[in-house]
């Protein structure tokens, strides 16, 4: 049985997880760019009670950034994975729970962010463990 759909939706998943990968560093280098937090600190229309809450949100975006590339990278490598077992019909159903649990995990973890590429997985593994080989019957019996 070819599993063509599956390693399809799988590659694209793991192509929109690089991307979130991609949001994820871009996320990152807010962290530490102190020439942003000068120009929002000296910007007029920034109050001085407001200027630890502009730290704040840097930092967590930094923060989150983080989060995004490990959870990404972790996806794309399962992503390539289940792929993998996929091709030739090896292992559909452990490449099935693969991206199940690694898309549900994900999402919970990025707070829902990684819905538009798991969702890719989820559609493979629940395709993957629904599709059975169609049983060949055997015309001497009768």
């Amino acid at each position: 049985m070819k599993r063509t759909a599956e390693i399809t939706l799988s590659i694209i998943g793991s192509v929109l997880y690089l991307i979130g990968a991609l949001f994820g560093g871009i996320f990152r280098m807010f962290e530490g760019n102190e020439e942003l937090r000068e120009e929002i600190m000296n910007d007029p229309q920034v109050q001085q009670t407001d200027i630890g809450d502009v730290q704040l949100i840097l930092d967590t975006m930094g923060s989150f950034g983080t989060v995004i590339v490990v959870s990404s990278i972790i996806a794309i490598v399962v992503g390539i994975v289940a792929s993998i077992l996929f091709k030739g019909n090896n292992k559909p159903v452990i490449a099935s729970i693969l991206l199940l649990v690694t898309s549900v995990v994900i999402i919970f973890i990025t707070y829902g962010l990684g819905i538009f590429a798991g969702i890719f997985f989820i559609i493979a593994g629940i395709m993957g463990l629904a599709r059975k080989p169609k049983q060949e019957v055997n015309m001497e019996q009768y």
